[in-house]
Protein backbone atom coordinates (compact mmCIF):
# COMPACT_ATOMS: atom_id res chain seq x y z
CA UNK A 1 0.00 0.00 0.00
CA UNK A 2 2.83 2.41 0.80
CA UNK A 3 4.16 2.03 -2.75
CA UNK A 4 0.74 3.00 -4.14
CA UNK A 5 0.55 6.03 -1.83
CA UNK A 6 3.98 7.10 -3.07
CA UNK A 7 2.87 6.54 -6.68
CA UNK A 8 -0.17 8.75 -6.23
CA UNK A 9 1.88 11.23 -4.22
CA UNK A 10 4.58 11.28 -6.90
CA UNK A 11 2.13 12.10 -9.67
CA UNK A 12 0.47 14.65 -7.42
CA UNK A 13 3.87 16.18 -6.73
CA UNK A 14 4.42 16.46 -10.49
CA UNK A 15 1.02 18.12 -10.71
CA UNK A 16 1.93 20.55 -7.94
CA UNK A 17 5.30 21.29 -9.55
CA UNK A 18 3.66 22.18 -12.87
CA UNK A 19 1.01 23.99 -10.83
CA UNK A 20 3.70 26.22 -9.34
CA UNK A 21 4.83 27.16 -12.84
CA UNK A 22 1.19 27.85 -13.70
CA UNK A 23 0.68 30.00 -10.60
CA UNK A 24 3.91 31.90 -11.18
CA UNK A 25 2.61 32.76 -14.66
CA UNK A 26 -0.84 33.62 -13.30
CA UNK A 27 0.73 35.92 -10.72
CA UNK A 28 2.97 37.57 -13.30
CA UNK A 29 0.24 38.00 -15.91
CA UNK A 30 -2.89 38.54 -13.78
CA UNK A 31 -1.31 39.92 -10.62
CA UNK A 32 -3.68 40.31 -7.67
CA UNK A 33 -6.12 42.87 -9.02
CA UNK A 34 -9.68 42.92 -10.41
CA UNK A 35 -9.02 40.65 -13.41
CA UNK A 36 -7.40 38.05 -11.17
CA UNK A 37 -10.29 38.23 -8.70
CA UNK A 38 -12.83 37.73 -11.52
CA UNK A 39 -10.95 34.70 -12.88
CA UNK A 40 -10.54 33.09 -9.47
CA UNK A 41 -14.28 33.40 -8.83
CA UNK A 42 -14.96 31.82 -12.25
CA UNK A 43 -12.48 29.05 -11.48
CA UNK A 44 -13.76 28.45 -7.95
CA UNK A 45 -17.41 28.10 -8.93
CA UNK A 46 -17.21 24.83 -10.92
CA UNK A 47 -14.66 23.53 -8.44
CA UNK A 48 -17.06 24.15 -5.53
CA UNK A 49 -19.76 22.10 -7.29
CA UNK A 50 -17.17 19.51 -8.29
CA UNK A 51 -16.20 19.05 -4.66
CA UNK A 52 -19.87 18.75 -3.61
CA UNK A 53 -21.20 16.44 -6.31
CA UNK A 54 -18.12 14.77 -7.72
CA UNK A 55 -14.87 14.13 -5.89
CA UNK A 56 -16.00 14.45 -2.28
CA UNK A 57 -19.43 12.83 -2.15
CA UNK A 58 -19.18 10.62 -5.21
CA UNK A 59 -15.89 8.94 -4.33
CA UNK A 60 -17.01 8.38 -0.73
CA UNK A 61 -20.08 6.46 -1.94
CA UNK A 62 -18.93 4.93 -5.23
CA UNK A 63 -15.46 3.49 -4.59
CA UNK A 64 -16.42 1.21 -1.65
CA UNK A 65 -19.61 0.11 -3.48
CA UNK A 66 -17.80 -0.69 -6.73
CA UNK A 67 -15.00 -2.50 -4.91
CA UNK A 68 -17.48 -4.58 -2.92
CA UNK A 69 -19.62 -5.51 -5.96
CA UNK A 70 -16.57 -6.49 -7.98
CA UNK A 71 -15.08 -8.50 -5.09
CA UNK A 72 -18.31 -10.37 -4.46
CA UNK A 73 -19.78 -10.73 -7.96
CA UNK A 74 -17.00 -10.13 -10.47
CA UNK A 75 -16.47 -7.67 -13.32
CA UNK A 76 -19.86 -7.96 -15.08
CA UNK A 77 -22.15 -6.76 -12.26
CA UNK A 78 -19.61 -4.07 -11.33
CA UNK A 79 -19.63 -2.76 -14.91
CA UNK A 80 -23.44 -2.79 -15.00
CA UNK A 81 -23.56 -0.86 -11.73
CA UNK A 82 -21.03 1.69 -13.03
CA UNK A 83 -22.99 2.11 -16.28
CA UNK A 84 -26.24 2.85 -14.49
CA UNK A 85 -24.54 5.35 -12.20
CA UNK A 86 -22.86 6.92 -15.25
CA UNK A 87 -26.23 7.52 -16.94
CA UNK A 88 -27.79 9.14 -13.88
CA UNK A 89 -24.68 11.20 -13.19
CA UNK A 90 -24.44 12.50 -16.76
CA UNK A 91 -28.12 13.51 -16.84
CA UNK A 92 -27.86 15.41 -13.54
CA UNK A 93 -24.72 17.26 -14.61
CA UNK A 94 -26.23 18.30 -17.95
CA UNK A 95 -29.23 19.74 -16.12
CA UNK A 96 -26.97 21.60 -13.67
CA UNK A 97 -24.88 22.99 -16.53
CA UNK A 98 -27.97 24.31 -18.34
CA UNK A 99 -29.19 26.05 -15.18
CA UNK A 100 -25.77 27.55 -14.43
CA UNK A 101 -25.34 28.96 -17.93
CA UNK A 102 -28.87 30.41 -17.92
CA UNK A 103 -28.57 32.07 -14.51
CA UNK A 104 -24.86 32.95 -14.31
CA UNK A 105 -25.39 36.59 -13.22
CA UNK A 106 -27.58 35.41 -10.35
CA UNK A 107 -24.97 32.84 -9.36
CA UNK A 108 -22.25 35.52 -9.29
CA UNK A 109 -24.55 37.76 -7.24
CA UNK A 110 -24.80 34.98 -4.68
CA UNK A 111 -21.17 33.85 -4.76
CA UNK A 112 -19.49 37.28 -4.93
CA UNK A 113 -22.09 39.95 -4.03
CA UNK A 114 -19.36 42.53 -3.46
CA UNK A 115 -18.67 42.49 -7.21
CA UNK A 116 -21.95 44.39 -7.81
CA UNK A 117 -20.13 47.50 -6.61
CA UNK A 118 -17.66 47.06 -9.49
CA UNK A 119 -19.66 46.57 -12.74
CA UNK A 120 -16.57 45.82 -14.82
CA UNK A 121 -15.35 43.10 -12.46
CA UNK A 122 -18.90 41.66 -12.22
CA UNK A 123 -19.35 41.49 -16.00
CA UNK A 124 -15.96 39.85 -16.44
CA UNK A 125 -16.74 37.27 -13.74
CA UNK A 126 -20.01 36.37 -15.51
CA UNK A 127 -18.27 35.95 -18.87
CA UNK A 128 -15.43 33.86 -17.49
CA UNK A 129 -17.78 31.65 -15.44
CA UNK A 130 -19.76 30.77 -18.57
CA UNK A 131 -16.50 29.60 -20.13
CA UNK A 132 -15.28 27.58 -17.14
CA UNK A 133 -18.50 26.01 -15.87
CA UNK A 134 -18.61 23.12 -18.42
CA UNK A 135 -15.36 22.02 -16.76
CA UNK A 136 -17.57 20.62 -13.98
CA UNK A 137 -19.28 18.16 -16.34
CA UNK A 138 -15.95 16.97 -17.71
CA UNK A 139 -14.43 16.57 -14.25
CA UNK A 140 -17.46 14.60 -13.08
CA UNK A 141 -16.66 12.06 -15.78
CA UNK A 142 -13.01 12.10 -14.71
CA UNK A 143 -14.10 11.39 -11.14
CA UNK A 144 -16.24 8.42 -12.21
CA UNK A 145 -13.51 6.93 -14.37
CA UNK A 146 -10.91 7.60 -11.68
CA UNK A 147 -13.07 5.97 -9.01
CA UNK A 148 -13.33 2.82 -11.11
CA UNK A 149 -9.58 2.75 -11.69
CA UNK A 150 -8.81 3.35 -8.00
CA UNK A 151 -11.06 0.44 -7.03
CA UNK A 152 -9.02 -1.68 -9.47
CA UNK A 153 -5.79 -0.54 -7.78
CA UNK A 154 -4.86 1.60 -10.82
CA UNK A 155 -3.96 5.09 -9.63
CA UNK A 156 -1.55 6.60 -12.15
CA UNK A 157 -3.95 8.07 -14.75
CA UNK A 158 -6.28 9.79 -12.28
CA UNK A 159 -3.35 11.07 -10.20
CA UNK A 160 -1.56 12.50 -13.25
CA UNK A 161 -4.64 14.08 -14.87
CA UNK A 162 -4.32 17.42 -13.00
CA UNK A 163 -0.97 17.93 -14.73
CA UNK A 164 -2.99 18.55 -17.90
CA UNK A 165 -4.85 21.41 -16.20
CA UNK A 166 -1.56 23.10 -15.43
CA UNK A 167 -0.11 22.53 -18.90
CA UNK A 168 -3.27 23.80 -20.59
CA UNK A 169 -3.27 26.96 -18.45
CA UNK A 170 0.43 27.54 -19.11
CA UNK A 171 -0.18 27.22 -22.85
CA UNK A 172 -3.21 29.52 -22.69
CA UNK A 173 -1.29 32.18 -20.74
CA UNK A 174 1.46 32.02 -23.35
CA UNK A 175 -1.19 32.90 -25.96
CA UNK A 176 -2.73 35.86 -24.09
CA UNK A 177 -2.43 38.24 -27.09
CA UNK A 178 -4.94 36.05 -28.96
CA UNK A 179 -7.67 36.59 -26.31
CA UNK A 180 -9.65 39.66 -25.18
CA UNK A 181 -7.86 39.54 -21.79
CA UNK A 182 -5.59 37.36 -19.70
CA UNK A 183 -8.67 36.25 -17.75
CA UNK A 184 -10.29 34.95 -20.96
CA UNK A 185 -7.12 33.04 -21.86
CA UNK A 186 -6.97 31.38 -18.43
CA UNK A 187 -10.68 30.47 -18.53
CA UNK A 188 -10.37 28.77 -21.93
CA UNK A 189 -7.30 26.94 -20.66
CA UNK A 190 -9.41 25.50 -17.82
CA UNK A 191 -12.07 24.24 -20.24
CA UNK A 192 -9.57 22.67 -22.65
CA UNK A 193 -7.87 20.92 -19.75
CA UNK A 194 -11.17 19.28 -18.77
CA UNK A 195 -11.44 17.70 -22.21
CA UNK A 196 -7.85 16.44 -22.04
CA UNK A 197 -8.29 14.98 -18.54
CA UNK A 198 -11.49 13.16 -19.52
CA UNK A 199 -9.71 11.63 -22.52
CA UNK A 200 -6.72 10.55 -20.43
CA UNK A 201 -8.60 8.90 -17.55
CA UNK A 202 -11.40 7.56 -19.74
CA UNK A 203 -8.80 6.08 -22.08
CA UNK A 204 -7.17 4.18 -19.21
CA UNK A 205 -10.56 2.86 -18.09
CA UNK A 206 -11.23 1.75 -21.68
CA UNK A 207 -7.90 -0.07 -21.88
CA UNK A 208 -8.73 -2.02 -18.72
CA UNK A 209 -12.14 -2.99 -20.09
CA UNK A 210 -13.90 -1.11 -17.28
CA UNK A 211 -15.15 1.98 -19.16
CA UNK A 212 -18.86 2.28 -18.31
CA UNK A 213 -21.39 2.64 -21.09
CA UNK A 214 -24.84 4.20 -20.71
CA UNK A 215 -27.56 1.90 -19.43
CA UNK A 216 -31.23 2.65 -19.01
CA UNK A 217 -31.59 3.90 -15.42
CA UNK A 218 -32.73 1.17 -13.06
CA UNK A 219 -32.99 1.63 -9.30
CA UNK A 220 -31.94 -1.89 -8.42
CA UNK A 221 -30.74 -2.81 -4.93
CA UNK A 222 -27.12 -1.78 -5.54
CA UNK A 223 -28.01 1.58 -7.11
CA UNK A 224 -30.43 2.34 -4.26
CA UNK A 225 -27.71 1.43 -1.76
CA UNK A 226 -25.31 3.74 -3.60
CA UNK A 227 -27.73 6.67 -3.41
CA UNK A 228 -28.40 6.03 0.26
CA UNK A 229 -24.67 6.49 0.80
CA UNK A 230 -24.38 9.37 -1.70
CA UNK A 231 -27.08 11.49 -0.04
CA UNK A 232 -25.35 11.96 3.33
CA UNK A 233 -21.96 12.30 1.63
CA UNK A 234 -23.33 15.09 -0.56
CA UNK A 235 -24.75 16.88 2.47
CA UNK A 236 -21.36 16.60 4.18
CA UNK A 237 -19.49 17.89 1.15
CA UNK A 238 -22.02 20.69 0.83
CA UNK A 239 -21.31 21.78 4.39
CA UNK A 240 -17.59 22.02 3.68
CA UNK A 241 -18.20 23.88 0.43
CA UNK A 242 -20.61 26.31 2.10
CA UNK A 243 -17.71 27.36 4.29
CA UNK A 244 -15.58 27.89 1.17
CA UNK A 245 -18.43 29.78 -0.48
CA UNK A 246 -18.40 32.03 2.58
CA UNK A 247 -14.72 32.78 1.89
CA UNK A 248 -15.56 34.02 -1.58
CA UNK A 249 -18.65 35.95 -0.49
CA UNK A 250 -16.90 37.75 2.38
CA UNK A 251 -13.67 38.35 0.43
CA UNK A 252 -15.64 39.97 -2.39
CA UNK A 253 -16.35 42.85 0.01
CA UNK A 254 -12.69 43.23 0.96
CA UNK A 255 -10.31 45.42 -1.08
CA UNK A 256 -9.18 44.09 -4.46
CA UNK A 257 -6.51 41.45 -4.02
CA UNK A 258 -8.03 39.62 -1.04
CA UNK A 259 -9.40 36.80 -3.17
CA UNK A 260 -6.07 36.50 -4.93
CA UNK A 261 -4.19 36.32 -1.60
CA UNK A 262 -6.51 33.50 -0.53
CA UNK A 263 -5.92 31.71 -3.81
CA UNK A 264 -2.11 31.84 -3.77
CA UNK A 265 -1.89 30.92 -0.07
CA UNK A 266 -4.29 28.03 -0.61
CA UNK A 267 -2.24 26.80 -3.56
CA UNK A 268 0.84 26.48 -1.35
CA UNK A 269 -1.18 24.91 1.46
CA UNK A 270 -2.65 22.40 -0.99
CA UNK A 271 0.81 21.04 -1.82
CA UNK A 272 1.09 18.75 1.24
CA UNK A 273 -2.69 18.25 1.34
CA UNK A 274 -2.70 16.88 -2.21
CA UNK A 275 0.66 15.15 -2.35
CA UNK A 276 0.35 13.55 1.10
CA UNK A 277 -3.13 13.72 2.61
CA UNK A 278 -5.30 13.12 -0.44
CA UNK A 279 -2.85 10.57 -1.85
CA UNK A 280 -2.98 8.56 1.38
CA UNK A 281 -6.78 8.79 1.54
CA UNK A 282 -7.15 7.83 -2.13
CA UNK A 283 -5.19 4.62 -1.60
CA UNK A 284 -6.31 3.65 1.90
CA UNK A 285 -10.06 3.78 1.11
CA UNK A 286 -10.12 1.00 -1.53
CA UNK A 287 -7.50 -0.91 0.50
CA UNK A 288 -9.66 -0.86 3.62
CA UNK A 289 -12.82 -1.58 1.60
CA UNK A 290 -11.20 -4.64 0.03
CA UNK A 291 -9.88 -5.95 3.35
CA UNK A 292 -13.15 -5.43 5.19
CA UNK A 293 -15.08 -7.12 2.36
CA UNK A 294 -12.77 -10.11 2.89
CA UNK A 295 -13.25 -10.11 6.68
CA UNK A 296 -9.73 -8.81 7.42
CA UNK A 297 -10.48 -6.12 10.01
CA UNK A 298 -6.93 -6.27 11.41
CA UNK A 299 -5.44 -5.66 7.98
CA UNK A 300 -7.79 -2.70 7.43
CA UNK A 301 -6.75 -1.16 10.75
CA UNK A 302 -3.07 -1.72 9.94
CA UNK A 303 -3.50 0.03 6.57
CA UNK A 304 -5.16 3.01 8.24
CA UNK A 305 -2.48 3.30 10.93
CA UNK A 306 0.35 3.19 8.40
CA UNK A 307 -1.39 5.81 6.23
CA UNK A 308 -1.68 8.17 9.21
CA UNK A 309 1.93 7.54 10.20
CA UNK A 310 3.28 8.21 6.72
CA UNK A 311 1.11 11.32 6.45
CA UNK A 312 2.60 12.73 9.66
CA UNK A 313 6.14 11.88 8.56
CA UNK A 314 5.85 13.75 5.28
CA UNK A 315 3.66 16.70 6.30
CA UNK A 316 5.35 17.97 9.46
CA UNK A 317 8.29 19.64 7.63
CA UNK A 318 5.75 21.51 5.49
CA UNK A 319 3.93 22.67 8.62
CA UNK A 320 7.22 23.97 10.04
CA UNK A 321 7.95 25.97 6.87
CA UNK A 322 4.44 27.41 6.50
CA UNK A 323 4.40 28.52 10.12
CA UNK A 324 7.92 29.99 10.34
CA UNK A 325 8.73 31.46 6.89
CA UNK A 326 5.41 31.97 5.02
CA UNK A 327 6.38 35.45 3.81
CA UNK A 328 9.65 34.18 2.36
CA UNK A 329 7.86 31.35 0.53
CA UNK A 330 5.53 33.83 -1.16
CA UNK A 331 8.31 36.27 -2.08
CA UNK A 332 10.53 33.52 -3.47
CA UNK A 333 7.82 31.95 -5.61
CA UNK A 334 5.60 34.76 -6.83
CA UNK A 335 7.13 38.26 -6.66
CA UNK A 336 7.61 39.15 -10.30
CA UNK A 337 5.63 40.95 -12.99
CA UNK A 338 2.30 42.23 -11.67
CA UNK A 339 2.67 40.45 -8.30
CA UNK A 340 4.32 42.80 -5.80
CA UNK A 341 6.10 42.41 -2.46
CA UNK A 342 2.98 43.82 -0.75
CA UNK A 343 0.89 41.11 -2.43
CA UNK A 344 3.37 38.50 -1.17
CA UNK A 345 3.19 39.83 2.40
CA UNK A 346 -0.62 39.62 2.34
CA UNK A 347 -0.55 36.08 0.93
CA UNK A 348 2.13 35.10 3.47
CA UNK A 349 -0.07 36.12 6.41
CA UNK A 350 -2.86 34.05 4.88
CA UNK A 351 -0.59 31.02 4.46
CA UNK A 352 0.44 31.21 8.13
CA UNK A 353 -3.24 31.11 9.09
CA UNK A 354 -3.83 28.07 6.86
CA UNK A 355 -0.81 26.37 8.48
CA UNK A 356 -2.70 26.23 11.80
CA UNK A 357 -5.00 23.65 10.22
CA UNK A 358 -2.52 21.75 8.08
CA UNK A 359 -2.44 18.60 10.24
CA UNK A 360 -6.22 18.04 10.24
CA UNK A 361 -6.32 18.91 6.53
CA UNK A 362 -3.85 16.12 5.67
CA UNK A 363 -5.20 13.57 8.16
CA UNK A 364 -8.94 13.82 7.56
CA UNK A 365 -9.05 11.62 4.44
CA UNK A 366 -7.37 8.73 6.25
CA UNK A 367 -9.46 9.31 9.37
CA UNK A 368 -12.85 9.06 7.60
CA UNK A 369 -11.78 6.02 5.55
CA UNK A 370 -12.82 3.71 8.40
CA UNK A 371 -16.41 4.90 8.06
CA UNK A 372 -16.55 5.08 4.26
CA UNK A 373 -15.03 1.60 3.81
CA UNK A 374 -17.93 0.26 5.90
CA UNK A 375 -20.49 2.13 3.79
CA UNK A 376 -21.19 4.66 6.55
CA UNK A 377 -21.27 8.10 4.97
CA UNK A 378 -23.67 9.57 7.54
CA UNK A 379 -21.34 9.77 10.55
CA UNK A 380 -18.60 11.84 8.83
CA UNK A 381 -21.38 14.20 7.69
CA UNK A 382 -22.26 15.04 11.30
CA UNK A 383 -18.68 16.05 11.95
CA UNK A 384 -18.40 17.99 8.68
CA UNK A 385 -21.59 19.99 9.25
CA UNK A 386 -20.70 20.93 12.82
CA UNK A 387 -17.21 21.92 11.66
CA UNK A 388 -18.66 23.99 8.80
CA UNK A 389 -20.91 25.88 11.22
CA UNK A 390 -17.94 26.61 13.51
CA UNK A 391 -15.89 27.64 10.48
CA UNK A 392 -18.49 30.13 9.24
CA UNK A 393 -18.99 31.56 12.73
CA UNK A 394 -15.27 32.26 13.08
CA UNK A 395 -15.15 33.77 9.58
CA UNK A 396 -17.69 36.35 10.71
CA UNK A 397 -15.73 37.02 13.90
CA UNK A 398 -12.21 37.13 12.43
CA UNK A 399 -12.55 38.85 9.07
CA UNK A 400 -12.86 42.39 10.42
CA UNK A 401 -9.62 42.30 12.45
CA UNK A 402 -7.59 40.00 10.17
CA UNK A 403 -9.09 40.44 6.65
CA UNK A 404 -8.55 37.40 4.41
CA UNK A 405 -6.13 35.88 6.94
CA UNK A 406 -9.11 35.67 9.30
CA UNK A 407 -10.97 33.62 6.69
CA UNK A 408 -8.02 31.22 6.46
CA UNK A 409 -7.70 30.96 10.24
CA UNK A 410 -11.41 30.17 10.54
CA UNK A 411 -10.96 27.42 7.97
CA UNK A 412 -8.14 25.97 10.07
CA UNK A 413 -10.28 26.04 13.23
CA UNK A 414 -13.07 24.25 11.38
CA UNK A 415 -10.60 21.61 10.17
CA UNK A 416 -9.53 20.83 13.74
CA UNK A 417 -13.15 20.53 14.86
CA UNK A 418 -13.86 18.18 11.95
CA UNK A 419 -10.91 15.88 12.65
CA UNK A 420 -11.48 15.72 16.41
CA UNK A 421 -15.16 14.88 15.94
CA UNK A 422 -14.37 12.16 13.38
CA UNK A 423 -11.83 10.60 15.75
CA UNK A 424 -14.36 10.76 18.61
CA UNK A 425 -17.12 9.15 16.55
CA UNK A 426 -14.76 6.47 15.22
CA UNK A 427 -13.55 5.59 18.71
CA UNK A 428 -17.13 5.39 19.98
CA UNK A 429 -18.18 3.12 17.10
CA UNK A 430 -15.15 0.85 17.47
CA UNK A 431 -13.86 1.77 13.99
CA UNK A 432 -10.57 3.21 15.22
CA UNK A 433 -7.79 0.94 16.44
CA UNK A 434 -4.65 3.02 17.04
CA UNK A 435 -1.80 0.53 17.37
CA UNK A 436 1.20 0.80 19.69
CA UNK A 437 3.54 1.74 16.85
CA UNK A 438 1.49 4.79 15.84
CA UNK A 439 1.20 5.96 19.45
CA UNK A 440 4.98 5.81 19.84
CA UNK A 441 5.68 7.38 16.45
CA UNK A 442 3.35 10.37 16.73
CA UNK A 443 5.18 12.03 19.62
CA UNK A 444 8.59 11.44 18.09
CA UNK A 445 7.49 12.81 14.73
CA UNK A 446 6.09 15.94 16.38
CA UNK A 447 9.42 16.42 18.19
CA UNK A 448 11.28 16.09 14.87
CA UNK A 449 8.94 18.65 13.28
CA UNK A 450 9.58 21.06 16.15
CA UNK A 451 13.33 20.64 15.61
CA UNK A 452 12.88 21.57 11.94
CA UNK A 453 10.86 24.66 12.90
CA UNK A 454 13.56 25.76 15.34
CA UNK A 455 16.21 25.28 12.64
CA UNK A 456 14.25 27.55 10.28
CA UNK A 457 13.83 30.22 12.94
CA UNK A 458 17.47 30.08 14.09
CA UNK A 459 18.97 29.87 10.62
CA UNK A 460 17.06 32.64 8.87
CA UNK A 461 19.06 35.64 10.13
CA UNK A 462 22.60 34.26 9.59
CA UNK A 463 21.70 32.78 6.20
CA UNK A 464 20.02 36.03 5.15
CA UNK A 465 23.21 37.91 6.02
CA UNK A 466 25.24 35.52 3.88
CA UNK A 467 22.85 35.30 0.92
CA UNK A 468 20.74 38.44 1.09
CA UNK A 469 16.99 38.69 1.71
CA UNK A 470 15.55 40.67 -1.15
CA UNK A 471 13.02 39.46 -3.68
CA UNK A 472 13.52 37.24 -6.71
CA UNK A 473 16.66 35.12 -6.81
CA UNK A 474 17.88 36.24 -3.38
CA UNK A 475 14.64 35.14 -1.74
CA UNK A 476 14.64 31.86 -3.69
CA UNK A 477 18.26 31.11 -2.73
CA UNK A 478 17.52 31.86 0.92
CA UNK A 479 14.44 29.61 0.85
CA UNK A 480 16.44 26.75 -0.68
CA UNK A 481 19.22 27.14 1.90
CA UNK A 482 16.76 27.20 4.80
CA UNK A 483 14.91 24.22 3.34
CA UNK A 484 18.14 22.24 3.12
CA UNK A 485 19.03 23.13 6.73
CA UNK A 486 15.59 22.23 8.10
CA UNK A 487 15.46 19.06 6.02
CA UNK A 488 18.82 17.89 7.35
CA UNK A 489 17.75 18.59 10.93
CA UNK A 490 14.43 16.77 10.41
CA UNK A 491 16.05 13.69 8.87
CA UNK A 492 18.69 13.66 11.59
CA UNK A 493 15.99 13.76 14.25
CA UNK A 494 14.10 10.90 12.53
CA UNK A 495 17.23 8.73 12.52
CA UNK A 496 17.99 9.68 16.13
CA UNK A 497 14.48 8.96 17.39
CA UNK A 498 13.66 5.88 15.28
CA UNK A 499 16.84 4.39 13.91
CA UNK A 500 17.74 4.05 10.20
CA UNK A 501 15.64 0.89 9.68
CA UNK A 502 12.35 2.40 10.84
CA UNK A 503 10.91 3.09 7.37
CA UNK A 504 11.30 -0.57 6.43
CA UNK A 505 8.61 -1.40 8.99
CA UNK A 506 6.01 0.29 6.78
CA UNK A 507 6.15 -2.84 4.64
CA UNK A 508 5.46 -5.16 7.56
CA UNK A 509 2.23 -7.11 7.87
CA UNK A 510 -0.22 -6.45 10.70
CA UNK A 511 0.36 -8.39 13.87
CA UNK A 512 -2.36 -10.95 14.70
Amino acid sequence: MIERILTVGGYTLLSRATGFVRDILLAAVLGAGPTADAFFVAFRLPNHFRAIFAEGAFNAAFVPAYARIRAQGGAAPAKLFAGRVFTLLLASQLALLALALAFTPTVIDILAPGFRNDPERFALAVTLTRITFPYLLLMTLVTLYGGILNALQRFAAAASAPVLLNLALIAALALVPLFPSAGHAAAWGVLVSGVLQALLVGGDAWRTGALPRPWLPALDAEVRRFFRALGPATVGSMGVQLALFADTVIASFLPAGALSALYYADRIDQLPIGVIGIAAGTVVLPEMSRRLAGGDAAGAAHAQNRAVELTLLLSLPCLAAFAVVPDLIMRALFVRGAFTAADAASAGRTLAAYAVGLLPFVLIRSAVAGFLARGDTSTPVKAALIAAAVNILFKVLLTAPLAQAGLALATSIGAWVNLLLVVHFAHRAGHLAIDARLRRSAGRLLAAGLAAALALAAGRVPLARAIGEGDGLHALALLIALGALAGAVYLGAIVLFFGPAWLAAFRSKPQP
